[in-house]
């Protein structure tokens, strides 16, 4: 197992890819004709969407890694590349790209449920959250490890629940700005994540560096 840190920064990490905070003007738009039970039900429906994806990842990344020929290194690397870009683009205030794209937002809009396209995939539980995890659950291979994996996966859904439940209040007091700032602030501690996961990656890769 890993130090009990580890899985903080892993837990800290994976909530702010996930970032529910920037999803909320998205959900309170999206569910403007929902009454409020439905806005419940799609709340609950995304976060138990955005778990199971994670959980999934958990187990099943190393699997696929191998299938691929794929090594741990490498997919730090390239995760990281992929991290660093979406934490740019939160730093900007922009609209990510990997999460969503202008067509799937359009699309979205014309769908009777949007919980779980596109608002638990790719919105929440997008490419970086599923990378993360990957590279996470693979330092290890021990059943305790993978355990409290999950757990920190299960948290960052539940954190996303409670999020979209009180999506309205928060979203109207946070305001435009508001969520502005605060994805930023985020940014900046995915860009540190990011720079922290490509050397890893990089040193095992390129050992003269060291």
């Amino acid at each position: 197992m890993l130090h009990w840190a580890d899985y903080v920064k892993f837990f800290v990490a994976l909530a702010v890819i996930v970032n529910p905070v920037s999803a909320l003007p998205l959900f309170v738009s999206m569910t403007a004709n929902n009454s409020t039970a439905e806005k419940r039900q799609i709340a609950r429906m995304a976060s138990v969407s955005v778990a199971v994806v994670l959980v999934l990842a958990a187990f099943l990344g190393q699997p696929i890694l191998t299938l691929f020929g794929i090594t741990i290194a490498s997919f730090k690397v390239g995760g990281a590349i992929l991290i660093l870009l979406m934490a740019i683009s939160m730093m900007h205030a922009a609209p990510n790209r990997s999460k969503q794209t202008p067509e799937e937002a359009l699309e979205a809009r014309n769908k009777e449920s949007i919980a779980v396209v596109p608002l638990a995939i790719p919105l929440l539980a997008g490419p970086g959250a599923i990378s993360t995890t990957i590279v996470y659950a693979t330092e290890r291979a021990s059943l305790p490890h993978l355990g409290l994996i999950v757990l920190c996966c299960l948290l960052v859904a539940a954190v996303a629940w409670v999020a979209l439940r009180l999506a309205t209040p928060v979203s109207t007091w946070l305001g435009e700005t508001g969520v502005n700032v605060a994805t930023r602030l985020m940014g900046l501690l995915l860009a540190a994540v990011a720079v922290e996961m490509f050397t890893s990656g990089l040193l095992v890769l390129l050992p003269g560096l060291k």
